[in-house]
């Protein structure tokens, strides 16, 4: 299962863990929050970008594999989502 994304073709067929976050910036620090934590503290940071994880990493590795599609609005993210989710479908 290829999914074909702006950054590169993705093999679904290796993801360990596939997931959406708000990517955040509180302080100068840069960090990865769930949607639900971000529509509880929006107003209260600085929204970056919205994020699609594609986490290829094994149980029990220290090293992250992983690529992210990066999205300006929650809308872009959304739709994605459920472009990769017809995958799994089938």
């Amino acid at each position: 299962m290829i999914y074909k994304s702006k950054i590169g073709d993705i093999d679904l067929s290796k993801i360990t863990r596939l997931y959406p976050a708000a990517v955040v910036s509180v302080n100068g620090e840069t960090a990865e929050m769930s949607l639900e934590w971000m529509d509880m503290n929006e107003g209260k940071v600085e929204l970056t970008s919205y994020v699609l994880v594609f986490d290829f990493t094994l149980p029990k590795e220290e090293v992250r594999d992983k690529k992210e599609l990066h999205f300006d609005t929650k809308k872009e993210l959304l739709e994605t989502m459920q472009e990769v989710a017809q995958f799994f479908q089938s």
